[in-house]
């Protein structure tokens, strides 16, 4: 890179840096350019040269939440071996990155951002952690129950997503994937945005349960 190439993607990521600590103060709805623009001391112009419009920068937002949480995934399951330990490591993951990175997690599963349509180019980063998870669910494929059927919507349904993430996966097996996937994040959720005050909180006994529950589910074998 040349000094100006990387001028230009020091300053690219303290306008990002920035926009996140904007997250933290005011949520995504009310994330500015002018304000992040205003913060390090750059002419409103100038930020338009990096990122020409606010969805510009949500884009770039939400990817780099995508692939950090896909990046903490795969490093949990690398080296781990057996398909539960893989699970038990992932969903730990999920948690702590949620955990450490609230209002990221917020960006990325929490309520739509009004006006913003996520484009395209978000969804490669998107589909990352899906595909880890159905990694481990194809792995269980093998030793897992493949009885009981799904309607044809579903499996349709079904079979676009194994296109995406887990191409020629039981359909039957991804699905029960499917299912702990969105249990999982739903239950992360729920301790994150304080559903549990008062009920399950602290919540580490009843994830635990959940986890091995999904794993149930899934069909990984005990160990």
């Amino acid at each position: 890179m040349t000094a100006r190439e990387r001028a230009r993607a020091e300053l690219t990521e303290e306008i990002k840096a920035c926009a996140r600590r904007q997250l933290s103060d005011v949520g995504a709805s009310e994330l500015s350019l002018r304000a992040v623009a205003r913060d390090l001391g750059l002419a409103s112009s100038a930020i338009y040269r990096y990122f020409p419009s606010r969805d510009d920068l949500l884009t770039a937002l939400i990817t780099d939440a995508y692939n950090a949480l896909a990046d903490a995934l795969e490093e949990s399951v690398a080296g781990t071996d057996g398909g539960r330990a893989q699970w038990r490591a992932c969903c730990a993951a999920i948690r702590g990155w949620a955990r450490a990175n609230p209002h990221e997690y917020a960006l990325i599963y929490g309520s739509p951002v009004p006006g913003y349509a996520a484009p395209e180019a978000t969804i490669v980063a998107a589909t990352r952690s899906a595909r880890v998870i159905a990694d481990i669910a194809a792995g269980a494929a093998g030793d897992a129950d493949r009885s009981g059927t799904l309607s044809p919507t579903l499996q349709a349904q079904v079979e676009l997503v194994a296109d995406t993430v887990a191409p020629g996966a039981d359909p039957v097996v991804l699905a029960r994937g499917l299912v702990a996937w969105t249990q999982i994040f739903g239950m992360v959720s729920f301790e994150l945005f304080g559903q549990f005050a008062n009920t399950l909180e602290p919540a580490d006994e009843f994830v635990a349960y959940a986890v091995e529950r999904t794993a149930d589910l899934i069909g990984l074998p005990p160990g």
